[in-house]
């Protein structure tokens, strides 16, 4: 992004009428964004701009302005960079949640083309980066022309995020974390959606996770960003639908990096857990519809669901492998995957049926383990995790087997296997307990709707 140069605006000027509540035009969120990268506008003044964003707002203009210019500070992908019609995938993050290794070959095998960029894990939620280099010898950093000529050719990468795009949300962000600032609504939309305008995707699904496990555990809130992140999209010209989906309890049923590959293998067999490839199937059908390559969402998910079953999407993961320097027997054998020395069993105390499964405290647990970061500087070990053996709604007999921990490091063990043990809930009563609802909302932009 170039320097805009701007004799008569200054800084200070711009953070004054912000905390008076007034709204930035483009001209002064692009003189923001662009000294922000060149490093004119020192971090101090970067941080009491933010501080003004986060207590006085933004409207939708200002919103969709900042996303746009965020999204130009860096390099970009093109529909033509990439092959032509594209599409992408966003979830804002849960336990349990690989919904991007089995979704990304699905909507590839169908047709689709999607040049993924995903992060990595901070905080209780999994990273899709670091799920795929358990794999041995995955290549996530892949040079541009290598990601793009992949897109082309095979309909599919999937790629850490790289510095020359959108470093403007690198540095806001940084400084969101470090000045109480994370939690503002159009920061928050500003940085997931500038990334996926960067990409070059022309029909985007986000996935909002509520519940417990989730970034914003409260259904309003979930709401409320869903919305905002499907008219931000439309308004710079994407085909957006946004779905709630539930984070109360784990997604499947492993958390943790080998682990949820070996799950989403077994799930583009056709054969993994009913909630995972359900949720898949429903994320592509909008993406399937937008593209016109279906009339409407059931028949879409319909499409979806037998190319699970008849190995078309397991094909096109192990194309995705073979393509990006991984072990492609890990497809047909995921015993290749790591895996932990021990496994340690969490027992029922007394019997009953599941009433809650507390996907925070499963989460948690991992990252005891070793599964997550608390710092991004952390060492992750790919192949601890814990294995879910019931979930909301099942029968339970005493000393009947909850969960089973895989653990390499011992330090945290004791700990983990308390903070499993108390994410569930059994009721004796004889009561039935049905899971809650995979699917909460949909949200559609207007044009869409």
């Amino acid at each position: 992004m170039a320097v805009l140069e701007c004799e008569t605006m200054n800084i200070v000027d711009v953070i004054r009428k912000k905390r008076d509540g007034g709204t930035l035009t483009r001209e002064e969120i692009q003189y923001w964004i662009s000294g922000t990268v060149s490093g004119a506008i020192p971090d101090y003044q970067v941080s009491a701009l933010l501080m003004a964003l986060f207590l006085r707002g933004m409207n939708d203009e200002e919103a969709a302005t900042l996303t746009d210019v965020m999204a130009h500070s860096g390099s970009m992908f093109t529909p033509d960079d990439l092959g032509g019609y594209t599409v992408d995938k966003h979830s804002t993050g849960g336990v349990g949640d690989k919904t991007t290794l089995v979704l990304i070959p699905l909507l590839a095998a169908a047709g689709l083309k999607v040049g993924k960029l995903s992060g990595r894990a901070l905080g209780h939620t999994g990273g899709t980066i670091d799920k795929l280099e358990s794999i041995p010898g995955f290549h996530t950093n892949l040079e541009r022309p290598r990601f793009l000529e992949l897109v082309r050719k095979t309909g599919l990468a999937l790629a850490d995020h790289t510095a020359d795009m959108v470093p403007a949300d690198r540095i806001l962000y940084e400084l969101r974390d470090v000045t109480a600032t994370v939690d503002s609504l159009p920061l928050i939309v500003a940085s997931i959606m500038s990334k996926k305008i960067a990409g070059g995707a022309q029909a985007i699904v986000i996935d909002v996770k509520t519940g417990s496990g989730a970034f914003l555990p409260r259904l309003e809130d979930s709401r409320r960003l869903a919305q905002a992140l499907v008219a931000i999209g439309s308004a710079l010209g994407r085909k957006m639908a946004a779905v709630i989906s539930d984070m109360s309890q784990p997604l499947g049923r492993t958390v943790g990096n080998a682990l949820e590959v070996r799950e989403a293998i077994d799930t583009l067999r056709g054969r993994g857990p009913d909630d995972l490839a359900a949720l898949c199937c429903e994320l592509g059908a909008e993406l399937l519809v937008f593209s016109g390559k279906a009339e409407d969402r059931a028949s879409a998910a319909a499409a979806l669901g037998k190319l699970l079953e008849n190995g078309a999407a397991l094909a096109k993961f192990r194309e995705l492998v073979a393509h990006q320097g991984g072990d492609v027997r890990v497809v047909d054998d995921p015993r290749l995957l790591p895996q932990a020395a021990r496994r340690v069993e969490v027992r029922a105390r007394s019997a009953g049926a599941v009433r809650r499964l507390d996907a925070l405290s499963v989460g948690r647990a991992a990252n005891l383990l070793g599964a997550g970061r608390t710092k991004k500087e952390d060492a992750i070990d790919p192949a601890v995790g814990v294995e879910i053996a019931k979930k909301i709604g099942d029968a339970v007999e005493k000393a009947e087997t909850l969960a089973i921990v895989h653990v390499n490091d011992e330090a945290n063990l004791a700990e983990a296997l308390r903070m499993v043990e108390s994410a569930y809930d059994l009721d004796s009563s004889g009561a039935r307990h049905a899971p809650p609802p995979l699917i909460v909302e949909r949200i559609l932009g207007a044009s869409q709707a």
